[in-house]
């Protein structure tokens, strides 16, 4: 069973972003880096959906709700810190 290119890259792109969250969360603490994991969390989400799970090509809503879900629990997170620091 051959492997395929697009899903190498898929893989890289999952190592790279795993590797870069790893080195902001060891970076120190703050809304700004929190941000920035979580935006690496969401370009892993989006390669798993669309690489590995193939729905590059499914319907709009089923795409949308895989990838609306993680960004609407970041925003919650973000929300959270945020709403935190102020108290």
């Amino acid at each position: 069973m051959a492997t395929s290119p697009a899903l190498i890259v898929c893989w890289l792109g999952l190592v790279l972003l795993s590797i870069g969250s790893v080195q902001l969360g060891n970076a120190g603490g703050g809304l700004l880096l929190a941000g920035a994991v979580l935006l690496a969390a969401l370009g892993k989400a989006w390669l798993i959906a669309d690489g590995f799970m193939h729905l590059r090509h499914a319907p709009p809503l089923w795409r949308g709700l895989l990838l609306g879900w993680p960004l609407v629990v970041g925003a919650l997170v973000l929300l959270s810190l945020w709403l935190q620091r102020a108290i």
